[in-house]
């Protein structure tokens, strides 16, 4: 028994190390997949330049200069790696040693790559001084070494003037290019870290509208549950009837409180604009009030965190249409163009209240809240009528822009 226990326990930790093993893999060759797709053909271009030092060095026809320049090859690619992990005083020193090697590298065999690499490494200085210093000594002692082999004649070094140039070119932009590559990666990780925070932030504020709407809806009607409930125990010997009523109020109060809670679950589910125009035409219609709606409209590429807030502001508006206004008529209007997205609900009837109180009440405050959250805003005008002006900025891509213009 104990033998099979030892064998279970064996196979056990064998099937462990297998999985370890096939989750290292996997990993693996993510990490590859996504290393090939980020840098496409780069990889091969640096292994070329890589090997390319010891074609021109076999060129030569001394044993030394050949021993030498497999030397110095070795010491630059040693050096080029210490000097990545370096920092302050001691990156000036390793990248002037590496530019005496580039330098001597194209008077003797006629080899300029190594300039290549200098180019990337000065481009990755973060330091703005080191960069500066550094690109303008290695652009010079590049520039002159280059001049010097075009006066000399040197023949192999002619054969390739056109890739010259193109080194050449590269130790002017290429430093550049990677500093500002550099910096938009940094400030693409702050605006993904300011977006992460907006979120929480959005999910914040959408549990707290939970929370007061609990508060607002199930917090009132259990308490008034509660109340009468007591008060139908109590009278449920001395006056039958009237408990018999306190708990027809009671069941009417837990029926209110269901129908709310379903609305509720409903609008946290995510309406569509479309579904939610439906929705208000009902609502009007069973009002008795006369709709005037855009038959056609669509949002194009809207988030859906940006629709649900003007589905939820467009039911909150006719709501207070159809419940304050004494209105007999109502318009509609979508409009969406390159810029933003403007929302109007107008009726013909009377704003009730001041007008220093036009921000309170009638879940305005609630709309406005909602609003804030994606840049929005909300005007109201009581002349000839009462007209809301929902406006929010278009967060369209910048390809379907063009068409909306």
């Amino acid at each position: 028994m104990n033998e099979h226990k030892v064998v279970r326990w064996i196979g056990k930790q064998d099937l462990r190390e297998v999985c370890k093993i096939e989750k290292e893999v996997s990993f693996m060759i993510k990490k590859y997949m996504t290393f090939q797709k980020n840098n496409g053909i780069s990889p091969y271009i640096w292994t070329i330049l890589c090997i390319l030092p010891f074609y021109f060095i076999f060129q030569s026809s001394s044993m030394i200069k050949i021993i030498v320049g497999i030397l110095l090859t070795i010491l630059f690619f040693i050096f080029y790696r210490i000097a990545f992990v370096s920092k302050g005083w001691p990156v000036y020193l390793w990248t002037l040693i590496l530019i005496g090697i580039s330098i001597t590298a194209t008077s003797l065999f006629s080899y300029v790559y190594f300039a290549f690499f200098l180019a990337y490494f000065i481009g990755n200085i973060t330091d703005r001084i080191a960069f500066i210093t550094l690109y303008f000594v290695h652009l010079i002692s590049t520039s002159t070494s280059i001049n010097y082999s075009i006066v000399t004649q040197d023949e192999l070094f002619l054969t390739q003037l056109p890739f010259v140039i193109i080194i050449w070119i590269s130790v002017i932009l290429l430093p550049f290019n990677i500093q500002n590559k550099k910096e938009r990666g940094q400030l693409e990780e702050k605006l993904e870290d300011a977006n992460k925070r907006i979120s929480e932030l959005v999910k914040l504020e959408e549990r707290q509208r939970i929370a007061r709407d609990l508060h607002d809806t199930l917090g009132q009607k259990l308490s008034l549950i509660g109340l009468k409930s007591d008060l139908a125990r109590k009278l449920i010997y001395k006056d039958p009837e009237q408990a018999h009523n306190e708990l027809k109020d009671v069941q009417q109060t837990a029926r209110t409180a269901l129908s709310e809670v379903r609305k509720m679950v409903s609008s946290m589910r995510g309406i569509r604009l479309k579904e939610e125009i439906l929705r208000v035409k009902q609502i009007i219609e069973a009002a008795q009030i006369n709709l005037v709606c855009d038959q056609e409209f669509t949002l194009t590429n809207v988030s859906l965190l940006t629709e649900n807030i003007l589905s939820m502001c467009l039911k909150e508006a006719v709501t207070n249409v159809v419940k304050h206004s004494g209105a007999t008529s109502c318009c509609i209007s979508i409009e969406q163009s390159w810029k933003e997205i403007v929302i109007t609900i107008r009726d013909d009837g009377t704003f009730k209240g001041a007008e220093e109180d036009l921000a309170k009440g009638h879940g305005l405050i609630g709309m406005k809240e909602r609003l804030e959250f994606i840049n929005g805003s909300l005007e109201i005008m009581t002349k000839e009528g009462t007209a809301l002006i929902i406006r929010v900025p278009n967060d369209v891509k910048q390809t379907d822009k063009e068409k909306l213009k």
